[in-house]
């Protein structure tokens, strides 16, 4: 069955050409004009990946996405934001809130759907060697899609749950920001080190005992990031 893609955005010009564009590569879509909309089709259809504007009449996209993260049946489901904002505090906090990836608009609509199928490869997973990763107290099932720190179930958005099985396999591998992004998301884009580093930020809350000292996910100055795993040898 096809995956069915929500296009939430006040421009029906941008709308239709998404829509097209999307359906071209063999996706199913659905449409909202508003956030209060969007909102109503989530709840009834569950698609599998939200295009989803920022500023829109009613609930704007923050609105959404901090509904959408709060609920624990719909939180899974991936976001990919647009924005007409170049602004770097509106990216930011937008991936800070849950988003798993954002455009800017004006946007080439073939660069939308390589974002999409990207964001639905990392949701629908692929080949693995184990379907459990465990480094202390951090257990990540791939087939399950689910983490559990402590023996407690934490929920995690796509883009997250990507960055840690990539940081997992490879444990005490030190990843540049390029190569991880690379490995997590299967490509890379501006504004890699703010983007990427809004996500481990988002990671670190959720894992770390304490996020300001981290004993799993460390920065290795001048490089990037590490997943640490004592009971590993050190490279």
């Amino acid at each position: 069955m096809s995956q069915r893609i929500l296009i939430v955005d006040d421009d029906k010009q941008i709308v239709r050409l998404l829509k097209a564009y999307l359906e071209q590569a063999g996706l199913l879509t659905l449409t909202a004009f508003d956030g209060n909309e969007a909102q109503q089709v989530i709840r009834r259809e569950h698609p599998d990946l939200i295009i989803l504007d920022l500023m829109l009449p009613g609930r704007d996209g923050w609105d959404i996405t901090r509904w959408l993260r709060g609920d624990p049946h719909l939180a899974a489901t991936p976001i990919l934001m647009l924005t007409a904002r170049i602004e770097d505090i509106d990216k930011i906090l937008g991936l800070e809130l849950g988003a798993d990836d954002y455009l800017t608009k004006p946007f080439n609509p073939r660069e939308v759907v390589a974002r999409v199928r990207a964001i639905l490869r990392r949701t629908s997973g692929g080949a693995h060697t184990s379907s459990i990763l465990q480094i202390g107290e951090l257990r990540l099932d791939i087939d399950q899609h689910t983490l559990n720190v402590s023996g407690i179930f934490v929920e995690v958005t796509p883009t997250e749950f990507a960055l840690l099985k990539a940081l997992m396999e490879h444990p005490n591998h030190a990843f540049t920001r390029a190569e991880l992004l690379e490995k997590a998301l299967g490509y890379s884009y501006e504004g890699v080190d703010r983007t990427l580093d809004s996500h481990i930020k988002n990671v670190r809350k959720k894992i770390e005992p304490d996020a300001s000292h981290p004993r799993y996910l460390e920065t290795v100055f001048g490089v990037g990031y590490r997943m640490r795993d004592e009971g590993e040898q050190m490279t």
